[in-house]
């Protein structure tokens, strides 16, 4: 039972009660946005693992990239549900988020400038492998205030691992994701890692180039691998070399279409890239 002492009626005990509630909501706010903040992505990858654990209205704006059919990590019918930047510090200002997700080559001074208007800016460096990209998904959703998002996401990618894990006692196949303008995907990277574990060897690496490590056609016709997996373009000018007659005529190695999409992000992008070089490899048949 509620007691009125003197002076203090159930009219005021009622207006107390109101402005304590009014109160209150600040605070609520204020704890609900440091548990799930506001975010403006500024990087394809970190677009892609937003878009699918953060909360509903959470997430303000993607990079542009992830709208450009060239550049996208996500599909472009989930991009399209989301407002874009460019990454201006005027865009990021007018749309107010409480944090900024960025690649690790951000521009110092957006960074500061950031940071100066009170917006929490979290980098996100390159996955090199699975273990790591899983771990970005897991921080990403845990500032996002949706750890379980996060796990989900993992899980889904474990299963996808389990599904186009090769058979026990099968060889290793050489294979040379070979791209735009010739270059070479490296180890540590996610994609050779990806090989790995479907059953692959990266033969640029067993040739002793890097990350970016240009190879020129020559040299894949000299030697080529059981499998090349090309990155490109049909039509760019580049990319001839990935289209050239004269790999037609390594009767044995298989060449196969690789969506650049696939190569430097983890999260969503992991699944698809794993059903695809499983899809290749299963393909070879009983050479494998």
């Amino acid at each position: 039972m509620v007691r009125f002492t003197a002076g203090w009626g159930p009219a005021s005990f009622a207006l107390g009660l109101t402005l304590g509630l009014a109160a209150c909501v600040p605070h609520e706010q204020a704890l609900a946005a440091r548990t799930h903040p506001t975010i403006v992505s500024l990087n394809p990858c970190s677009d892609a693992v937003l878009a699918q654990v953060a909360a509903p209205g959470q997430l303000l704006a993607i990079s542009h990239y992830s709208q450009d059919p060239a550049s996208t990590s996500m599909d472009l019918n989930e991009a399209a549900r989301f407002a874009t930047t460019t990454g201006t510090v005027e865009e990021i200002a007018a749309l107010a988020p409480d944090m900024v997700v960025a690649g690790a080559y951000l521009d110092p001074a957006t960074a500061h400038a950031l940071s100066r208007l009170g917006i929490k800016v979290v980098t996100l460096p390159i996955a090199a492998n699975v273990a790591q990209a899983e771990q970005q998904v897991r921080d990403l959703a845990m500032a996002a205030g949706e750890p379980a998002a996060g796990e989900e996401m993992i899980e889904r990618i474990d299963r996808a691992l389990a599904r186009a894990r090769p058979p026990v006692g099968s060889r290793s196949i050489p294979a040379l994701v070979w791209e735009s303008g010739g270059i070479v995907a490296g180890n540590d990277t996610l994609i050779a890692d990806l090989l790995l574990r479907t059953g692959f060897v990266n033969a640029a690496a067993a040739r002793g180039l890097a990350q970016a490590s240009y190879l020129p056609l020559e040299r894949v016709i000299a030697q080529p691998p059981r499998v090349i997996f090309a990155v490109g373009s049909p039509a760019a000018e580049e990319d001839r070399s990935l289209r050239h007659p004269a790999l037609a005529a390594l009767t044995g190695t298989t060449r196969a279409p690789l969506d650049g999409s696939l190569l430097w992000c983890g999260g969503p992008t992991i699944p698809r890239a794993l059903e695809r070089l499983a899809q290749v490899r299963a393909g070879l048949g009983k050479a494998t």
